[in-house]
């Protein structure tokens, strides 16, 4: 078993982290087809795969063996069918196949493994999927035959990737590429979610992206001032998560860094304080907001709808992007990412997350916290006895993020791996970060 290496505030106890992180890990054993190992969007029934939720499975599953949660034996198999799946699974540019390029559609039909409906091949989420490939790899280093297995399919599966493929021609990365249209009109460029895929994308031994596709990409970021925060702006919590989930970014600096003397773990802490002081502020006045009370990011909502409120008319949104200081916001707070933001900012994560499960029962379902909630969104009308919206469902890609950096925060476990995988050690050099770790 892991020793706990950081000491949590009296406000939420050992035992309460340990459960919020085991419920959160329940999704990844149950929300599973065996068969093929592929693992569903969200708890809604009959919702496709989706790839970046594969991708946390596969890093969750030796964070469940570490925790006795689930058995080795147990953690290989699962990741075995999923890795014997991508491998064998159909590659080209039929409308229906899994991926191209070593590229994977964003979801897949649970059972076919097939491209579900007209949906791109996605780069990012690729990337999230191929990171979780490389932390099984790192992590199941036994000679027996399994794991032998598993470390020839992930490395296999990772230099597959023509990360050169999906930049169509210029130096920043595409989003994705479909079979009817082409190379998507949009490319990774300003800070956000994307940096793992250029760090993976430079490391690669077989295709890797140009050199200055890094620094193509860092030309675009915004430095600010924000509530007397200075950082690399990004609205949602969930830029400030992701890469991070993958990569060990304290003390490590690229140029970008080194010019603002600051690491990126540092700006994420920024960035969370930006967060919970944009609640405490509340310039749009939605119910609830407070200093134990925030987190906006990429989650579902209420539904695209306007209502009048307490004499105002507010404007609701379904999914989508909400961000703070400067929006969209439509009072929909995510509990989930809140917990995503522990490594950086615990002493203000940890009394929040104690006021979400203390105060709102309403937002912990089967599995850790239900996607997101507004207790704004009312006609004065209670639903289940609470007032306002809460999400029915819960997602693979917010649960893995608390596995995930709840582990980070208590044992460096993935970090750890990656820190050990020689493909991020280049591509991390490549893109010139130096000192640290490194």
């Amino acid at each position: 078993m892991l020793e706990q290496q950081h000491a949590n505030t009296p406000t939420f106890s050992d035992a309460r982290l340990d459960a919020l992180q085991r419920h959160a890990f329940e999704y990844f054993v149950r929300e599973t087809n065996p068969a093929n190992g592929l693992v569903a969007d969200k708890s809604q029934p009959g919702s496709p795969a989706s790839i970046a939720a594969v991708g946390f499975a596969l890093a969750a599953y030796p964070v469940g063996v570490e925790r006795g949660w689930m058995t080795r034996t147990d953690a290989v198999s699962r990741t075995l069918t999923l890795l014997r799946f991508f491998w064998a699974s159909p590659h080209g540019t039929a409308p229906d196949a899994t991926g191209f390029k070593g590229f994977y559609y964003h979801f897949l039909d649970m059972n076919t493994g097939q491209r579900a409906g007209l949906c791109e091949v996605s780069t990012v989420d690729s990337t999230f999927l191929l990171a979780g490939m490389l932390a099984a790899a790192a992590y199941f280093d036994h000679e027996d035959e399994n794991e032998q297995a598993v470390r020839t399919l992930a490395d296999a599966l990772y230099r597959r990737v023509d990360w050169a493929w999906a930049c169509n021609g210029a130096a920043t990365v595409t989003h994705g590429w479909t079979p009817e249209g082409g190379f998507l009109p949009y490319r990774w460029s300003g800070y956000d979610e994307a940096t793992l895929l250029y760090v993976l994308g430079l490391g690669s031994p077989t295709h890797p992206l140009p050199a200055e596709s890094y620094t193509a990409w860092t030309s675009t970021y915004e430095w600010k001032t924000i509530y007397g925060h200075e950082l690399l702006y990004g609205g949602p919590l969930f830029i400030h998560q992701y890469s991070h989930i993958w990569l060990d970014m304290r003390g490590i600096q690229d140029a970008f860094a080194r010019d603002k003397g600051i690491d990126y773990c540092e700006n994420s802490r920024r960035a969370t304080y930006v967060q919970r002081e944009y609640a405490i502020r509340n310039p749009l006045n939605f119910a609830g907001y407070g200093e134990n009370f925030w987190g906006l990011t990429a989650s579902d909502g209420p539904g695209w709808t306007t209502r009048r409120i307490n004499g105002i008319e507010r404007s609701f949104f379904d999914y989508a992007a909400r961000g703070a200081p400067y929006g969209p916001d439509d009072g929909t707070v995510a509990p989930w990412a809140v917990a995503a933001s522990l490594p950086f900012a615990p002493e203000i994560v940890l009394p929040s997350l104690q006021h979400f499960q203390d105060v709102y029962p309403q937002i912990t379902g089967e599995y850790c916290f239900r996607c997101s909630f507004n207790l704004s969104f009312s006609d004065e009308a209670e639903i289940d006895g609470h007032v306002g919206w809460t999400s029915p469902y819960h997602f693979g890609i917010n649960l893995g993020p608390v596995v995930l950096m709840c582990e980070n925060h208590r044992s460096d476990l993935l970090w750890r791996l990656m820190r050990a995988c020689p493909y991020v050690v280049a591509g991390l050099q490549r893109a010139g970060f130096t000192k640290g770790w490194l």
